[in-house]
C-alpha cells in the first residue's frame, strides 16, 4: 500500500463501488414522478408523488441501523469485508425495485414490495458512505487525507452525472407514455448489470494498514457502549453533517421534480442541470478536500456554512422570480459551490473527531442520522413546503436550517479539545 500506483489502484476500487451504490440508491429520487405512478395511484398527483418521496425517505430511516450493525462489523471484521457485504446488500435492494410488477398487476403488494427494497438499500447505505471514507482515510499518506477523503463523494458525482445522463438519454429515446410505463426501470437494470465487475473490483481490495495494527477489534456489544459513551460526539457530527446531506439532496435528486413541476420546465433542461451540477461537484470536491489539508477543517467549514446560512433563501427566490434554464444552472452552480467547499473539509473532519476503535460506526451513525432525519427527506419536505405555503423558493429556508446546525457544530468540534479528554481518539497528525 505504500506505493503511488497501489495508492491509486486502492482509491479507484473503493471509489468505483461508491459510484455503484449511490447510483442505485439514487435513481429511485431521479424517476420518482413515474414511479409513484406505477406504485402509488392515488386521487391526486400530489399524493402520488409524496408517497413516492416518503418510500425515496423511507431508505434513509434503516441507515442509522446499517450504521450501528454494518458499522459494528467493520470495525470488527475489517474494512474491505464491511465493504463487500455493502455492495451485495445494496444490489440485492436494487434488482427487488427493478424487477417489481407495477400496482396494476400486484396490487398492494406493490408497494410494499418496492419499499421492502427500498429499506435494505438503506441498510447498506447507512455505512457505505462511513465506510469508503474510513477506507481512504486510513491510506491516506500525512497531510493529503482530505484531497484521499474527496474522492468518497466526488464518487457520488460520478454516479449523480451517469444517472442525469440515462435520464437525458431516455428522454430523448422514449415517449413520455413509454417512459412511465417501463423506461424507469432501465436505469435501475443497468445498476443491476454492473455488479460482477464492482464485486470483482471490490473483492480485491486489501485491508488498511491501521485496521491491521491494531491489536483489539471490538465486539458488536463493545462498539454499541462505546457510541453510546459518546453520544455527545455523535450528535455534533449529525449536525455537522446536516449542511452536507440536504445540499446534496436538493441539488441532485429533488432537481428533476422542482425543475419540471414546480418551475414548470422541460425534463431535458431539468437533467442536463443536474448533470451539470454532478460535473461540478465532481470537479471541486478533490480541490476543496485539498485545500482543507492546507488551511485546516474548522475555518472552512465555518467560512461555508456562514454564506450558505445567508445565500440560501435569497438565490431561490431570485430563481423563483423568473424561472429559465439559466437561473435554475446558475443556482444549483452556487450550491454545487457550497455542497462541495463545505463536504471537502466535513467528511475528513468527521473521520479525525471520531475515537479510533469506533471510527467506521460512529462516523456512519452521525452520518446516518444526518441523512436519515433531514437530507434524505429534502424532496418530500421541500414538496410539503411549496405544497403548503405556495412559496416556491421555500427549501432555501430549510437550507438556511440545515447550514445554521452545520455552522453550530464546527464551532464546537475541535479535535485538539477532544484529544485531551480521551486515549483513543483520533489520527496523530488531525488538520484542525
Amino acid at each position: 500500500m505504500a506505493s503511488s500506483p497501489s495508492k491509486f489502484g486502492a482509491v479507484f476500487r473503493v471509489a468505483t463501488g461508491n459510484f455503484f451504490e449511490m447510483f442505485d440508491f439514487m435513481v429511485f429520487g431521479y424517476y420518482a414522478s413515474a414511479i409513484a405512478r406505477a406504485f402509488f395511484p392515488a386521487g391526486s398527483a400530489y399524493t402520488s408523488l409524496m408517497l413516492a418521496f416518503m418510500t425515496f425517505g423511507a431508505g434513509y430511516l434503516m441507515r442509522p441501523i446499517g450504521a450501528v450493525v454494518l458499522g459494528s462489523y467493520i470495525d470488527h471484521h475489517g474494512r474491505r469485508k464491511g465493504l463487500v457485504l455493502t455492495l451485495a446488500l445494496m444490489a440485492f435492494g436494487t434488482l427487488a425495485i427493478a424487477c417489481v410488477p407495477g400496482y396494476a398487476t400486484l396490487g398492494l403488494l406493490a408497494p410494499l414490495l418496492v419499499l421492502a427494497g427500498r429499506l435494505v438499500q438503506g441498510l447498506s447505505a447507512g455505512v457505505e458512505v462511513g465506510g469508503v471514507s474510513i477506507y481512504l482515510a486510513e491510506i491516506a499518506t500525512p497531510g493529503h487525507r482530505g484531497f484521499y477523503c474527496s474522492w468518497q463523494s466526488a464518487s457520488q458525482q460520478v454516479a449523480v452525472m451517469f444517472a442525469a445522463s440515462i435520464g437525458l438519454l431516455l428522454t430523448q429515446v422514449l415517449s413520455p407514455v413509454q417512459m412511465q410505463e417501463w423506461g424507469w426501470r432501465l436505469p435501475l437494470l443497468l445498476g443491476c448489470a454492473l455488479i460482477p465487475f464492482v464485486f470483482v473490483l471490490r473483492r480485491s481490495l486489501t485491508e488498511t494498514p491501521d485496521f491491521l495494527r491494531r491489536v483489539h477489534k471490538p465486539t458488536p456489544r463493545e462498539v454499541v457502549r462505546a457510541l453510546a459513551r459518546n453520544w455527545r460526539l455523535v450528535g455534533l457530527g449529525m449536525m455537522l453533517s446536516i449542511l452536507t446531506t440536504v445540499t446534496f439532496y436538493l441539488i441532485t435528486a429533488y432537481t428533476p421534480t422542482f425543475g419540471t413541476l414546480v418551475l414548470h420546465l422541460n425534463s431535458t433542461d431539468a437533467f442536463l442541470v443536474t448533470m451539470c451540477v454532478g460535473l461540478s461537484n465532481f470537479a471541486l470536491l478533490p480541490v476543496f478536500g485539498a485545500v482543507s489539508d492546507r488551511v485546516g477543517r474548522r475555518p472552512q467549514l465555518i467560512i461555508v456554512a456562514t454564506v450558505a446560512l445567508l445565500t440560501a433563501y435569497p438565490v431561490l427566490a431570485w430563481l423563483v422570480a423568473a424561472p429559465s434554464f439559466s437561473r435554475l444552472l446558475l443556482v444549483e452552480l452556487w450550491f454545487s459551490l457550497i455542497f462541495a467547499s463545505y463536504n471537502g473539509a466535513m467528511v475528513v473532519h468527521l473521520a479525525e473527531v471520531m475515537p479510533a476503535h469506533v471510527r467506521a460506526a460512529g462516523f456512519s451513525l452521525a452520518f446516518s442520522l444526518a441523512t436519515g432525519i433531514f437530507g434524505g427527506f429534502t424532496p418530500a419536505v421541500s414538496t410539503y413546503l411549496i405544497h403548503v405555503t405556495g412559496n416556491r423558493a421555500i427549501p432555501g429556508v430549510w437550507l438556511s436550517l440545515a447550514a445554521a446546525l452545520g455552522l453550530i457544530a464546527a464551532i464546537w468540534l475541535d479535535p485538539a479539545t477532544l484529544a485531551r479528554h480521551s486515549d483513543d481518539r483520533t489520527f496523530a497528525d488531525t488538520a484542525s
